[in-house]
């Protein structure tokens, strides 16, 4: 695991929030998002692609972008790797967010989702790696995309998962 000094956690943490602040702001209009589908889907399997495609446009347009950002940085990353960027928040669609849902649980930390009454949007926001591992899994999904789905806010001791947390949170 990478010791990073207070400053840089400090760093990394305000990027994230600008990232999240970006998102939140190309979230209001689901007819907005431009997702490069064409190109998320080459990287899925036949039942994957059925998950991708049950995604909101919004989440598979943050899904590419974190995908394109972890493959500039790491080219040569597992096609598991490379799927469950592309499915991390594959959960969050079983459930259609209204604008206002999507604006507020956006804004609310991973952490305090899982405090919070799970009910709702809210606790979509808190299930959905467990959500999108079981979708992927129940398509025909590879189990190791499942896998890195359900560890990516959680990713103690799975390097892999540790570097799709930290893509998902830049972004």
């Amino acid at each position: 695991m990478l010791r990073l000094s207070l400053r840089e956690r400090l760093r990394r943490k305000g990027r994230g929030y600008v990232g999240k602040v970006r998102r939140l702001l190309r979230s209001f209009r689901e007819e907005s998002a431009r997702p490069d589908d064409q190109w998320a889907e080459q990287y899925l399997n036949a039942g994957e692609i059925i998950v991708y495609r049950g995604m909101d446009a919004r989440d598979r347009e943050h899904a590419c972008r974190v995908t394109a950002n972890l493959l500039r940085d790491y080219p040569r990353s597992s096609p598991e790797l490379i799927a469950a960027a592309l499915l991390h928040d594959s959960g969050k669609s079983v459930r259609r967010y209204n604008v206002l849902e999507r604006v507020l649980v956006g804004l609310i930390p991973n952490r305090l989702s899982h405090i919070l009454p799970p009910i709702g949007a809210i606790g979509i926001r808190s299930a959905h790696p467990e959500l999108g591992a079981y979708l992927i899994a129940h398509a025909g999904g590879r189990p190791r995309v499942a896998q890195l789905v359900v560890r990516h806010h959680h990713s103690v001791g799975d390097p892999e998962a540790a570097l799709l947390h930290h893509y998902d949170n830049m972004e």
